[in-house]
């Protein structure tokens, strides 16, 4: 049960550095449905407010999987990633698993130039080129380590383009790039491993849908963008 609650916390969030955030100013929201297989248990919202220069970007998640109609895991939390232009300037989460507490208070620090970040699992400097990721990102992408939002950890990716496709999301057309993420490191246990399928939207710049099979068939999928 320990390694399905690590792959559901890499696949939750995964924010931006640089997100290139003057993509995303005519966005209001941004609303993925979760659903593990096939059975929707969740969602993962965000919400951008702006002023002058600076763009703040809210995101709020819960999902809940049960069995037998008995609650075996459930995740719920908030994120909050401000930035100045496109350069991400602090982040900070709070996350409750099951009956768990973790967070993260990510700074930039100007005179050096790096993260400062503690975190629940790590605490220490990191490079300003480091990721955040989140699904609301193209730029995730294009990134080579991640910070974890959820504890503050860094890990190393790989991302491959597979292919152009045409999707469909309850009942919408997407013209979409469908690229494979991967942990950089394939030595690292089973359940440490990134290993998702991602479709990005060519028209608004905006992930669409994510899959991946771990202790069933996992998607979150566009839902409303406003």
């Amino acid at each position: 049960m320990k390694k399905f609650y690590t792959i559901i916390i890499f696949f939750l969030f995964t924010f931006n550095s640089n997100a290139h955030v003057g993509h995303y100013n005519n966005f209001k929201k941004i609303e993925l449905e979760i659903l593990r297989n096939n059975e929707v248990i969740g969602y993962n919202n965000y919400s951008f407010s702006r002023k002058d220069n600076e763009t703040t970007v809210n995101n709020k998640y819960k999902f809940t999987v049960k069995l037998l109609g008995a609650t075996i895991f459930e995740v719920e939390g908030f994120g909050e990633e401000k930035y100045l232009g496109d350069n991400l300037i602090s982040f900070k989460s709070k996350t409750r698993q099951n009956k768990k507490e973790k967070f993260v208070n990510l700074i930039l620090n100007n005179q050096t130039n790096k993260f400062d970040i503690q975190g629940s699992s790590f605490s220490g400097e990191a490079s300003s080129k480091n990721t955040i990721g989140s699904w609301w990102s193209h730029k995730l992408l294009q990134a080579e380590s991640q910070i974890s939002p959820i504890s503050g950890s860094i890990k190393e990716q790989l991302v491959t383009f597979i292919g152009k496709e045409k999707i469909t999301i309850n009942g919408k057309e997407f013209d979409t790039d469908h690229f494979k993420l991967t942990s950089k490191d394939m030595a690292l246990p089973e359940d440490k491993r990134l290993n998702f399928d991602i479709w990005l939207d060519k028209k608004t710049s905006v992930i669409v849908k994510v899959t991946y099979e771990r202790m069933g068939s996992w998607e979150y999928r566009i839902k409303n963008i406003e």
